[in-house]
């Protein structure tokens, strides 16, 4: 799943042997240990795993970047409050031997990437990400950072992607039903926007930042999404993961308005259209993930 190409004009080459040097230099107790690239058709940062119990993230490209700082400083506040499994930071490293960013070193967690094929309960698993996103949007957001560069503005009002959306729609032409997914927005944008103070929000919830064992949900991951904004956010794994009876169970367990739940799906259809386009030829897994969440949005018929 290591896409074979660089997927931003601006991207950095990171390999092992850089990581492997940049641990030597400045975290010496762990350059020692068994590294290893995780296969992954993630876009913002390279993954190894350090050791049995520990993963280095390195930010691919500037947009990224400032992802490490801030992970630093509020997954370790907001994990004891969390009813999942979450990466904790452990240390961060600086620019060095030619990389310009600082980059982490984080908990590494059991489990493997989720598929909705693979749970062994998706009631279940519906009901425990809901509890998460409650417990999370319940924490304090005091000196939370709101939607931004930071998490590519995650949380902020719907109609701020409406520029992008239409220049992904304008790519797609024939590859979809346009006339369909264009009414899907039109109607998500058509909702009421949020007007009650943010909450915190994780900004990136889909199967690959999703963690089973077992068949069973038990961790998120990737908090480069992380801000104070809009819940709706957050309802997208309703069509980035769920679907039939579960992506039901996952709307009752939240307890969102209509207008939410609306925002929400505008959210994952946003969501897969940009990212089909951008992706089609450097990322073709992500391209197709992104491709069945359009396809999920489009053939919901109960929400």
């Amino acid at each position: 799943m290591v896409p074979a190409a660089k997927m931003h004009v601006d991207e950095v080459d990171v390999d092992e042997a850089l990581v492997r040097r940049l641990l030597g230099e400045q975290l010496p107790q762990w350059a020692e240990l068994p590294l290893e690239r995780v296969p992954s058709d993630g876009t913002d940062n390279a993954i190894y795993r350090l050791g049995d119990d520990m993963a280095v993230r390195m930010p691919r490209y500037p947009s990224a970047a400032g992802q490490v700082t801030k992970e630093a400083q509020w997954v370790p506040r907001l994990a004891p409050h969390l009813p999942l499994d979450v990466p904790v930071p452990l240390a961060l490293g600086e620019p060095g031997d030619g990389y310009p960013w600082r980059w982490s070193v984080v908990t590494w967690l059991p489990g493997g990437r989720a598929s909705f094929e693979a749970l062994s309960d998706p009631g279940d698993a519906a009901a425990r990400l809901a509890g998460f996103v409650r417990a999370l949007e319940r924490i304090d957001t005091e000196g939370g950072p709101p939607p931004g560069d930071h998490n590519f503005g995650r949380g902020a009002p719907l109609a701020t992607r409406d520029g992008y959306v239409r220049d992904a729609l304008a790519q797609l032409g024939s590859e979809l039903d346009v006339g369909a997914a264009e009414a899907a927005w039109e109607r998500a944008l058509s909702a009421p926007e949020y007007s009650a103070p943010g909450v915190w929000i994780h900004g990136d919830l889909h199967g690959g930042n999703l963690l089973t064992n077992g068949g069973r949900l038990t961790g998120v991951i990737d908090f480069g999404g992380l801000g104070v904004g809009d819940p709706a956010c957050d309802v997208m794994p309703a069509w980035t993961f769920f679907r039939g009876p579960a992506r039901a169970t996952f709307r009752e367990r939240l307890a969102v308005d209509d207008a939410t739940w609306e925002r929400g799906r505008g959210w994952a259809l946003s969501m897969g259209l940009i990212a089909l386009p951008y992706y089609r030829d450097t990322n073709p897994s992500l391209a197709g993930t992104a491709r069945r969440w359009i396809e999920e949005v489009l053939t919901d018929r109960d929400g």
